[in-house]
């Protein structure tokens, strides 16, 4: 009797126990399913970024992803859409519950083998949220947010499923919802020229980055970063939605489970100069350095050969021996018409419509190699896709040190990857690279550093106004660094800008690779005429070009002490113990004060300062001068309407006893 009612009693605690499991599992349930139904929020390391992540009903659909960004309390981005449509079935953007919620953070420094800064900050709260549809067939969608000092970035992942195996993403249905009619500055092509204009009136396929100012100190750059084998984003007005911009792709994209997105990016700041400083946030967002041993990597200067002669080659390989320049690129027509698909990138043979010749291409390899300067060679697009892996292993054997990509397809999938590609395998035969035209940098550098620069700018080759210069320099610079191919004897330095000014870029718009004297010859140099010097009588002997002559192309050190987007900028770099200044102006003549604090404390500099002056008895027009500087010295820079200032900074020598 005694087992049987002990039997019993234990038989009704395990039911009251198993009750209550079950009452705990429902609650616990609820409890997290409350709990994933609220607004996610991320914040960044210093607490100013806030974004905010939820499912909500918006613009006729139920539980779509929905996201906000606040920058110092100040909404930048308000409710808005996430989603990807897809080809042949249901789009993912809508009808979604979360699923699950992961946190993680990262507070690092790395160093890349060259920059506008000796190491970089990454540091970032993260959220990853996985969502999944409430109805059949279930698939899932994850959503990665980071929150940095510097801005708000995410991106999508399709995660491997049963559901959903290879797809085609037709549409990206992300929004960037601004809160009123700011002012932004637009462009619809890479090398295009720039409007200031009203939110409200930006047009379709605006280029990113797309600058907008939100208030007095408070500015935003929407964008892109890790674009590696995916469509090009640029930016649309939402219909029916004001002032709310959309991704527009490219193309089609083709994928398969597992599968990620590049990143979407806002970078925050509270002036055009600070947004400048924070432009490593792009390559924060890339992966890290895939090049195991880049010790073949060289930044440098470099003067552009067109004669297409032996005796050309040999003039520029001597200047930039003589200069401190560390490379000549012979340009198109050396191997034949660029344009013709007859032309055989393999062979010396000259485009007799650009130059009559001769050119032993080997005899000046061989001979700048004895000088310690490199040979870069450009190579028409046409001749990359048909030849490129045949021609990378020659140029290795050759001796040629890097290869620069013309008029390459840009946009597509199919030739993002391709473009990305060619760069690897460039890598593989230890040669560098330099993209030219359309391309526009969205960090691959960081993984790939043999990518030195590219254009996608209206560089000198486009005469931009002094005004389109500084617009530039806020919004395409926000990418990465560009080829702005500097001029200064020609023609079109005197009718835009000045000869100080020109200097000053060669600080201002940074370019691993920096390409001066563009449509300059030395003046040993036969002019593509037949007479002797280049553009202007050649380049001279004027006392401001020891400037180019010392300025270094990558850096330790990176500030914008003054900044206005269309209207100036004050940009200050240190390459080891030297402090190189460059100021840019337009519009109206102003003087700027300039601060050295950023110097060390107790120590003695040397300024070396060239400004314009018409006084001057040269062609340039350029003052130089040396002063006595310190960390408490102020120094000014006055500049007429279009004019500019550099200024180099070094430890003064000790006087002799």
């Amino acid at each position: 009797m005694y087992n049987q009612a002990e039997h019993r009693r234990s038989k009704i605690l395990r039911f009251r126990a198993g009750v209550l499991r079950v009452f705990l599992a429902v609650v616990l349930s609820s409890i997290a399913s409350k709990a994933a139904a609220e607004p996610q929020v991320v914040t960044s390391p210093d607490r100013n970024v806030v974004i905010t992540f939820e499912t909500k009903d918006i613009a006729g659909l139920s539980s779509c992803p929905v996201y906000s960004v606040a920058y110092k309390g100040r909404t930048i981005i308000s409710d808005s859409r996430l989603g990807l449509a897809l080809k042949d079935a249901l789009p993912l953007d809508g009808g979604f519950q979360i699923a699950k919620v992961v946190r993680s953070s990262r507070q690092e420094t790395w160093s890349p083998v060259y920059g506008e800064r000796k190491t970089i900050p990454d540091n970032y709260n993260c959220l990853i949220v996985l969502l999944q549809e409430t109805a059949s067939p279930r698939r899932r969608l994850s959503l990665t947010f980071r929150a940095y000092n510097e801005g708000a970035a995410f991106r999508y992942t399709i995660p491997k499923q049963s559901s959903l195996g290879d797809f085609v993403i037709s549409e990206e249905k992300t929004q960037f919802r601004f809160t009123a009619d700011h002012t932004a500055w637009a462009v619809y092509s890479a090398q295009g020229r720039y409007d200031k204009v009203m939110l409200s009136k930006i047009k379709d396929n605006c280029e990113r980055p797309t600058t907008v100012q939100i208030g007095e100190n408070m500015f935003a750059a929407v964008g892109e970063a890790g674009l590696v084998d995916y469509a090009r984003m640029r930016l649309s007005p939402a219909k029916g939605q004001p002032y709310t911009l959309e991704s527009s792709l490219a193309s089609e994209v083709e994928g398969s489970a597992p599968f990620k997105t590049p990143w979407r990016i806002i970078l925050l700041g509270d002036t055009p100069g600070q947004l400048l400083e924070r432009n490593y946030m792009m390559l924060n967002l890339n992966e890290p350095c895939a090049i195991k041993d880049t010790s073949w990597i060289k930044p440098g200067k470099v003067i552009r050969e067109v004669t297409l002669t032996t005796t050309g080659g040999k003039a520029c390989v001597d200047f930039a021996a003589e200069h401190n320049l560390q490379y000549v690129e012979f340009d198109a027509g050396w191997y034949g018409p660029e344009g013709s698909e007859q032309s055989d990138a393999t062979t010396v043979s000259v485009d007799p419509q650009r130059s009559k010749g001769p050119l032993d291409l080997p005899g000046v390899i061989e001979y700048a190699k004895k000088r310690d300067i490199g040979i870069l060679v450009y190579v028409n697009h046409r001749a990359l896709e048909r030849q490129i892996d045949e021609i990378l292993p020659l140029y290795e054997n050759w001796g040629i040190k890097g290869v620069k990509y013309g008029f390459v397809n840009v946009g597509s999938q199919n030739w993002t990857g391709w473009l990305h590609e060619a760069v690897r395998k460039a890598a593989k035969y230890h040669l560098m690279v330099d993209i030219h035209d359309e391309y526009r940098p969205t960090g691959y550098s960081r993984t790939y550093p043999n990518l030195m620069t590219q254009e996608g700018i209206g560089g000198d080759e486009t005469s931009p106004s002094n005004s389109q210069t500084l617009t530039i320099l806020f919004t395409r610079m926000l990418a990465g660094a560009a080829d702005n191919t500097i001029c200064y004897y020609d023609g079109r330095v005197d009718k835009n800008a000045t000869h100080a000014y020109q200097l000053a870029k060669a600080v201002c718009f940074y370019s691993p690779w920096q390409f001066l004297y563009w449509y300059d010859r030395p003046q040993t140099s036969p002019s593509k005429a037949g007479g002797a010097g280049g553009s202007r009588g050649g380049i001279g002997d004027e006392p401001e070009l020891e400037f180019f002559d010392h300025v270094p192309t990558v850096w330790d050190e990176t500030m914008v002490i003054h900044g206005k987007i269309g209207e100036y900028a004050v940009m200050a770099r240190r390459s080891g113990d030297d402090w190189y200044i460059g100021c840019m102006n337009s519009n109206e003549p102003r003087t700027l004060d300039i601060p050295l604090t950023f110097l060390d404390k107790g120590r003695q500099y040397t300024a070396h300062i060239y400004s314009d002056d018409p006084a001057v008895p040269t062609r340039t027009h350029v003052k130089t001068e040396r002063l006595g500087v310190t960390a408490e010295t102020i120094l000014n820079a006055t500049m007429t309407a279009q004019g500019g200032q550099a200024v180099r900074i070094t430890v003064a020598r000790a006087s002799s006893p």
